[in-house]
C-alpha cells in the first residue's frame, strides 16, 4: 500500500487506459490531505484554538452551535420561519410551544457522525425528544440540513396545537410540512418521500439504486386506493414516536387528502368532521357527508382529481428516474412570499465556554441509547472539574431523576445550585423530583411552598411549559388550593392538549374540590379513550366516586398497601400508570367556594350518552344554587333547559369564564341529554 500511495503521489504520466487508476489516485491524495490536517488540527501543541461555541436565542428557539456568527443566524432563521409556515397551514395566529427547543448545529461532519444515533449517522439532522427539552441536530456539512427534521417538527406542532384527533390528519399534515422550502419564498407540497435513484460511486460512475422505495407519488398512482372510511379509521399512533417506514399508501393517501384539504381552504371543515366524529360519535361515513357535503367515494374521487391537476409532482418524479435528471429543479406545486425575512429576527448572541457546551452535548447524547454510556462519562469528567459545571451537574441529574435515583439527583442538583443560583432550569428539575418521589412513594410533596415558588419563576422563563403548570396544580390541590389549582391544571392541558396525564389530573382536582359531575365526565372521557392503562386509571376512579361522595374515603381493595388519603393512580406523561397522592378528598376549598355547603350532592347516574350540540341564544341563568346553574337556551321556537353542576368552573370559549348575567348571548353548546329539552353542559362557546 505505501508503494501504492507514493505512485499515486509522483502522479507518473499515464495512458488513456489507465484513467480510473488516475480517479483513484485522485480520490486517495484527497482522502491523505485529511487526515494529515485532522492530525495537525488534533495535536495539543499545534491545535491553537478551541472550538469558538457560540449560542444564539430567538423568540422561540436556541441554537448552539460551533459554525460562527453568520451561520448560527441562518438556522435560527430557516427555524423560526418554518414555525411561522406551519402556524398559516392551521390558520392560527400564535403556535404554542410546550417544551422548549434546542438547536444543536455542527459544522463538522465527523463531529456530527460521532454523537448521532448509528442509524441515523448519514442523515442531515435527527430529532431527540423530552418532557423537559427537545434537541434538534443539525449537521451543516450538508445542504439545508433543518428540512431534514420538518416530519417529527410538523408532530410536535400538532401535539401541542391541536387536539387530538385521527391519524391520518397528523401523518398527513407532517408529510405535507415534510416538503417544506424556505429561502427567498416559501416552496411547499411537493413529494417529501421522493429519494434519488441515481448515486455517483467513487469512481464516479453512475449508478440506480434499485431498493430505493416507492415514493408518495408512485403510491398514490396506483388505481386501487384504501377506501376514504378505512383511512379514516385505521388505528395509528399519531404521537410521532412509534413510526415505520413513510412509503406506504396509508401515508400517501394521507398526505393527498390533506394536500386537497389545505390548498381548498378546508380546514374548517376538519374541525366539524372532528367533532362529529369525536365528540358527537357519529360514524365517520356520516360524517364524511356532514362535514364535506361528499360521500366518502366522491371525495376519493375529488382528491384523485385534484392529484391529477398536480403536473409539477409527475414531472418531478419523472426527472428523478432519468441519470441526469434534477427533480428538485421542478417548483413545488404551492409557493408564496416568506413569513419575515433575516432583517426581522430578533436575536440576541452570546460566547458559550467550551466546557459549557460539551455538557450541553452531553445531556442531549444521554437521552440516545447508542451515546447513553460515553455521554455519561463524558458529564462525570466535566462536573469533576475543580471549577465545577453547572450544565454537566444539571444533566446528571436530570439523568438519575428518569431513574429514579431521588436521592442522589437531589445532591446533584445542589451542587448546581451552588454554581448558578439563578438557573432556571435547577428550579424546574428540582420541582420534577419532588413530584416524581410524591407519585413513587405514594407519599406528600415535601416543601410544597418552595415548590411553588420555583414553578413561578420556571413560568416567568418560560410562560409556556406545560409541565410547569401541571405540577403546580398539583402542589396547590396538595395544600388545599383545589381552585387555583383548577386555574393552573387548564392552563397546562391548553398547552398540551393531548397529554393524558394532564387530563387525569384535572379529574383529581375536579374530586378534590367535590365537584363530582366534572370529575366523572373526565375519566368518562379517559376511559372511553384509546390509552388502556388511562382507560383502565379512569374506569378506577369511576368506580370511587360514589364512595368519596357518601363517606369521603375511597374503597379498600384487597391486597392493596395502606397508602396516605386521596393516593390514586396516575398515568404518566408516558402513558404508564404511577402512583401519585393528589389528597383528593382531604383538601380544603379555597375561600372563593365557602359558601359551599360541607355535604356532598347526592350520587348521580353519570351520563355516558354522546356529545350533542345545540346553537341558540342564552334566554337567562338561575345561579341561586350556586355553583350549579340552570341555563335556558331558544333554538328556533324551541326552549331547552340545560344545567351544569359548577358554572365557575364551565369550559367556555370566547370568554374567560360563564356570567349568570349573560342574556341574548348567541352560543353554541356542547351538551349530555338528560331529557327531550334537557341536558347536562359539557362546554360552551360564544358566537
Amino acid at each position: 500500500m505505501p508503494g501504492v500511495l507514493a505512485f499515486c503521489w509522483s502522479a507518473p504520466s499515464l495512458g488513456g487506459g489507465a484513467i480510473l487508476f488516475v480517479k483513484i489516485c485522485l480520490h486517495l491524495r484527497v482522502v491523505i490531505l485529511a487526515l494529515v490536517l485532522s492530525a495537525f488540527l488534533s495535536h495539543p501543541a499545534l491545535a491553537r484554538d478551541e472550538p469558538k461555541w457560540l449560542e444564539i436565542h430567538t423568540t422561540h428557539f436556541s441554537v448552539l452551535t460551533d459554525a460562527g456568527e453568520k451561520r448560527a443566524r441562518e438556522v435560527a432563521l430557516r427555524m423560526e420561519q418554518m414555525r411561522a409556515v406551519f402556524a398559516q397551514l392551521l390558520n392560527k395566529d400564535k403556535l404554542h410551544m410546550s417544551v422548549p427547543i434546542t438547536v444543536i448545529a455542527l459544522k463538522s461532519d465527523n463531529q456530527y457522525g460521532e454523537i448521532a444515533p448509528d442509524k441515523l449517522a448519514f442523515n442531515k439532522a435527527f430529532y431527540v425528544p423530552g418532557y423537559d427539552r427537545i434537541y434538534i441536530v443539525l449537521n451543516l456539512f450538508e445542504l439545508e440540513p433543518w428540512r431534514a427534521i420538518t416530519h417529527p417538527l410538523a408532530h410536535y406542532f400538532l401535539n401541542y396545537n391541536y387536539p387530538p384527533v385521527q391519524g391520518w390528519f397528523d401523518e398527513g399534515m407532517a408529510e405535507y410540512f415534510g416538503a417544506v422550502q424556505v429561502d427567498k419564498e416559501v416552496n411547499i407540497g411537493g413529494d417529501p418521500e421522493l429519494a434519488p435513484e441515481w448515486h455517483e460511486d467513487i469512481f464516479d460512475t453512475v449508478r440506480r439504486d434499485p431498493n430505493v422505495p416507492q415514493s408518495l407519488t408512485q403510491l398514490g398512482s396506483s388505481p386501487v386506493w384504501i377506501s376514504m372510511t378505512d383511512l379514516f379509521t385505521m388505528k395509528h399512533d399519531s404521537s410521532g414516536r412509534n413510526e415505520g417506514s413513510h412509503n406506504t399508501m396509508y401515508y400517501a393517501q394521507a398526505w393527498l387528502v390533506v394536500h386537497y384539504l389545505l390548498n381548498n381552504k378546508k380546514l374548517p371543515e376538519v374541525g366539524t368532521y372532528f367533532d362529529l366524529v369525536q365528540n358527537k360519535k357519529v360514524p365517520v361515513d356520516k360524517a364524511i357527508v356532514q362535514a364535506f357535503d361528499l360521500t366518502p367515494d366522491q371525495m376519493e374521487l375529488e382528491v384523485k382529481k385534484y392529484f391529477d391537476s398536480k403536473s409539477n409532482l409527475g414531472i418531478a418524479l419523472d426527472q428523478n428516474k432519468k441519470p441526469n435528471g434534477s427533480p428538485e429543479m421542478i417548483q413545488q406545486p404551492v409557493h408564496y412570499p416568506v413569513p419575515f425575512d433575516a432583517d426581522e429576527l430578533a436575536a440576541a448572541v452570546t460566547q458559550v465556554p467550551d466546557v459549557e457546551a460539551r455538557a450541553v452535548l452531553g445531556d442531549m447524547m444521554v437521552r440516545i441509547p447508542d451515546r447513553r454510556m460515553a455521554a455519561l462519562n463524558e458529564l462525570r469528567q466535566l462536573a469533576a472539574d475543580p471549577k465545577g459545571n453547572e450544565p454537566a451537574e444539571r444533566a446528571l441529574a436530570r439523568d438519575d431523576l428518569q431513574l429514579k435515583k431521588f436521592d442522589i439527583a437531589a445532591e446533584e442538583l445542589a451542587k448546581a445550585e451552588e454554581l448558578n443560583k439563578r438557573d432556571p432550569w435547577i428550579w424546574y428539575y428540582r420541582s420534577v423530583l419532588k413530584y416524581r418521589q410524591a407519585q413513587a412513594t405514594r407519599q406528600a410533596m415535601q416543601g410544597l411552598a418552595n415548590m411553588m415558588q420555583d414553578l413561578r419563576g420556571v413560568l416567568d422563563w418560560y410562560p409556556e411549559l406545560a409541565d410547569a403548570y401541571n405540577m403546580l396544580a398539583m402542589a396547590r390541590v396538595e395544600g388545599g388550593g383545589w381552585a387555583s389549582a383548577l386555574e393552573a391544571q387548564k392552563q397546562a392541558i391548553a398547552l398540551s392538549p393531548r397529554n393524558i396525564e394532564f387530563q387525569f389530573n384535572l379529574g383529581q382536582i375536579y374530586v378534590a374540590g367535590k365537584k363530582w359531575d366534572s370529575a366523572a365526565e373526565v375519566f368518562i372521557r379517559l376511559k372511553d379513550g384509546p390509552d388502556k392503562q388511562a382507560a383502565a386509571a379512569a374506569k378506577q376512579q369511576l368506580a370511587d366516586l360514589a364512595t368519596l361522595q357518601k363517606y369521603g374515603i375511597r374503597p379498600k381493595r384487597a391486597g392493596e398497601t395502606e397508602a396516605p388519603p386521596g393516593a390514586a393512580s396516575t398515568p404518566g406523561a408516558d402513558g404508564s400508570a404511577s402512583s401519585g397522592n393528589q389528597k383528593a378528598v382531604a383538601a380544603t376549598l379555597d375561600d372563593d367556594d365557602a359558601e359551599v355547603a360541607p355535604k356532598p350532592p347526592p350520587v348521580k347516574t353519570w351520563s355516558t350518552g354522546p356529545v350533542l350540540n345545540l346553537k341558540g341564544k342564552i334566554v337567562s341563568s338561575d345561579c341561586s344554587k350556586s355553583p350549579e346553574a340552570a341555563i335556558t337556551v331558544l333554538s328556533g321556537m324551541t326552549t331547552y333547559t340545560m344545567h351544569t353542576a359548577d358554572f365557575k368552573a364551565l369550559v367556555v370559549v370566547g370568554e374567560d369564564q360563564f356570567s349568570c348575567e349573560w342574556t341574548n348571548r348567541p352560543v353554541s353548546v356542547n351538551y349530555r341529554s338528560t331529557g327531550k329539552r334537557s341536558g347536562e353542559v359539557v362546554s360552551i362557546e360564544l358566537r
